[in-house]
């Protein structure tokens, strides 16, 4: 899960501080976690990183197109008020990213 996290990261852009912020942990913390390959995780960390990974799951089959999935993360939508999925998740509680998810999960549904 690691590797898949690192690698969405990537594809989404995200500054050290952002990473860090949605894996709920300070900065300097999360490059040590990136520099030596991943680590223990609390119950909390180990819930972050699945929901995660489960929106990027998500975006895979709503958006075919990766240049879309990546861009819908930051893009402005009305079901969050106008914030973009990423500034919902970037709130700094486990409940901004499972919002994100439970939306996107529900969205599949009239897929």
């Amino acid at each position: 899960m690691f590797r898949a996290v690192l690698n969405l990261f990537e594809k989404w852009d995200l500054t050290d501080p952002q990473a860090a912020a949605l894996l709920g942990m300070p900065v300097n913390r999360y490059r040590r976690w990136r520099a030596q390959g991943g680590g223990r995780h609390s119950s909390d960390g180990c819930a972050r990183l699945s929901n995660l990974i489960s929106i990027h799951r998500a975006l895979r089959v709503i958006f075919p197109e990766s240049r879309c999935r990546y861009h819908w993360i930051r893009a402005a939508n009305e079901v969050f008020g106008g914030a973009s999925a990423l500034e919902v998740m970037l709130g700094g509680e486990l409940t901004g990213i499972m919002r994100v998810r439970r939306y996107l999960d529900a969205e599949m549904c009239f897929l």
